[in-house]
């Protein structure tokens, strides 16, 4: 908590150059000797050291600057989408006991309710999801198929990295992004960038309303995991409506028991009630909308899970 309320004051940036703790409390409106011990904590954890200026920040404390880029910044930020969340782990006993999130225990109201209600939320989940991408996003590009597929509907697909990446990669593909404002103007944005635009259309909307139609593929990424079972259906229910007799769904998550941490599996618990299902739950999942798994293929951190209807 020391970690995440120094970032949250914003000390590793601002302690880049050295600072004396009185003209920092005056800075940031907080109590100078309450500031001082947290300062004195993180010289013990190596984030800060003593300078005859004041503090400044080591090169170790350097990793949790915002310019850092390693995504450490927004995971503790305590108003960011990240941080935010991980406080709710303190309700971590609630959701053991009643297998339901501990997010809106804590904050009132569940995780997406939050985003929607606070825009800066929205925009640090959107960028961290881009961030996370980054380790697993080549090898989904390069274990996929889906050059087979003329036409391909990402649902729920954030502001489009992945979706632009298969695009570039395969030029004879199309490409549909559905998902909520703003995400959706930024991934049109995304598309712009990766010179993918005029193979990309953009639609604003939940995916639990109908989606486009008559696509040969609909892609859930990372979208599954996020929800308990009911709400999970109703994902599966529109894209198998979507989907036809002819259309496939595939699936892109980390599979328990393959791709999953167990770290992970408690984090869609508490934060939204969800978790990482196993194989055998995805069939019977997708099978209740008449969805035969085909085939499972492991990649880096995710399997791809295809389902045809039956």
């Amino acid at each position: 908590m020391a970690l995440r309320v120094a970032v949250t004051l914003g000390l590793p940036d601002r302690l880049r150059d050295a600072a004396a703790p009185d003209r920092l409390a005056a800075e940031l409106d907080a109590s100078p000797v309450a500031l001082e011990l947290l300062l004195n904590h993180l010289v013990t954890l190596g984030v800060v050291e003593h300078d005859p200026a004041g503090y400044r920040t080591t090169d170790r404390g350097a990793a949790l600057c915002a310019d850092a880029d390693n995504r450490l910044f927004d995971l503790l930020h305590l108003d960011a989408a990240g941080g935010r969340a991980e406080l709710a782990f303190a309700e971590l006993r609630h959701s053991v006991t009643t297998g339901r999130a501990g997010y809106p225990r804590r904050h009132g109201r569940d995780f997406w309710a939050d985003l929607a209600e606070h825009p800066r939320l929205r925009e640090t989940f959107d960028r961290q999801m881009v961030d996370r991408s980054r380790a697993w996003l080549p090898a989904v590009v390069a274990g996929g198929d889906w050059a087979r597929f003329a036409t391909l509907v990402d649902v729920g697909g954030g502001r489009g990295a992945l979706l632009a990446a298969i695009l570039a990669a395969h030029p004879g593909v199309r490409g549909h992004l559905v998902d909520l404002e703003p995400t959706a103007t930024e991934a049109a944005r995304t598309f712009d960038a990766h010179g993918v635009a005029d193979r990309a259309r953009v639609t604003a909307g939940s995916f639990f309303d109908p989606l486009p139609t008559g696509a040969d593929a609909y892609l859930l990424c990372d979208v599954l995991h996020d929800w308990d079972d009911e709400h999970a259906h109703r994902v599966l229910a529109r894209c198998a409506e979507a989907a036809g007799p002819t259309g496939r769904v595939l699936v892109v998550e980390p599979v328990g028991g393959r791709q999953a941490g167990t770290a992970h599996d408690l984090a869609m618990l508490v934060i939204f009630g969800g978790r990482e299902r196993r194989v055998a739950e995805f069939r019977d999942l997708a099978s209740a909308h008449g969805l035969v798994l085909d085939a499972v293929t492991d990649l880096a951190g995710r399997c791809l899970l295809e389902f045809r209807p039956g």
